[in-house]
């Protein structure tokens, strides 16, 4: 009864380990999700296509690279004017945004290595004369997304009223309703906007060159270097394989 009894235990425990072993294994080939916020109101870089879909240049970027990395994604659309709080709180992990990498920004979050470059521009409606950048529209109002380097940009310049948006959408609606007298945005922005969007190429124009240098990052929690480095790898690949050129010419050009 005795040897029954240890031959009954010795099989038990042997099952228990061969469970706890594929538990074990199973758990480590499940993919990792990472929760990516994006302020889906910037075509073409991010926004909400007909079929409610978010869409767009990060969008495709950030799948890109979580299939390199071997994660999965989830996206969360979350406004802007609320978004690094959300990030410093632990609702997401990464913010997808549009975000310009600053000396002020990196001081209480990190980011990826930068992806593209998106320098500031200035849009106005196209009757306007004698107007190729901020320094011209001294006695004007311009308009931004509320918290972008473009507010930044204009509030720099002395004489020119800046009046902010939650969506940069509503600041373009309004310049070609003629309550402002420009908007700043990231050049990708404003070139959908003023050169491919339906509605306005035909009122509006980009008034002279970028005048800002700024590239984008994707956004993590100060300190979180694990997702950081999940990202910057995965960000790696898709530059050598050629795909971030391949999303630029698809979104950007």
């Amino acid at each position: 009864m005795k040897r029954s009894a240890s031959i009954l235990t010795t099989v038990a425990l042997a099952l228990l380990v061969a469970l706890a072993a594929g538990s074990l294994f199973s758990c480590a080939k499940k993919p990792t999700k990472i929760v990516v916020a994006t302020d889906a109101t910037w075509p073409p870089m991010e926004y909400i296509d007909e079929n409610k879909n978010i869409v767009g240049f990060d969008i495709d970027l950030v799948n890109e690279i979580a299939k390199a990395g071997g994660f999965e994604v989830e996206f969360k659309n979350t406004a802007w004017d609320g978004i690094f709080a959300g990030l410093a709180t632990g609702n997401y992990q990464v913010i997808a945004s549009s975000v310009t990498i600053t000396e002020e920004r990196k001081a209480t979050m990190d980011f990826s290595e930068p992806y593209v470059n998106a320098g500031q521009v200035l849009v106005v409606r196209k009757e306007t004369t004698g107007v190729n950048s901020l320094a011209d529209m001294i006695g004007k109002k311009a308009g931004a997304q509320i918290g972008t380097t473009g507010a930044i940009e204009i509030s720099k310049v002395a004489g020119v009223e800046l009046k902010t948006y939650d969506e940069i959408g509503l600041a373009f609606e309004d310049l070609v309703n003629g309550n402002i007298d420009g908007v700043v945005a990231d050049s990708p922005i404003a070139a959908n906007f003023a050169l491919q969007n339906p509605s306005y190429k035909d009122r509006l124009m980009i008034a002279g060159e970028p005048f800002t240098d700024e590239w984008l990052g994707f956004v993590f929690k100060k300190g979180d270097t694990k997702t950081q480095k999940l990202f910057n790898e995965g960000l790696a690949k898709v530059k050598e394989s050629g795909k971030l050129d391949e999303l630029i010419q698809k979104w950007l050009k």
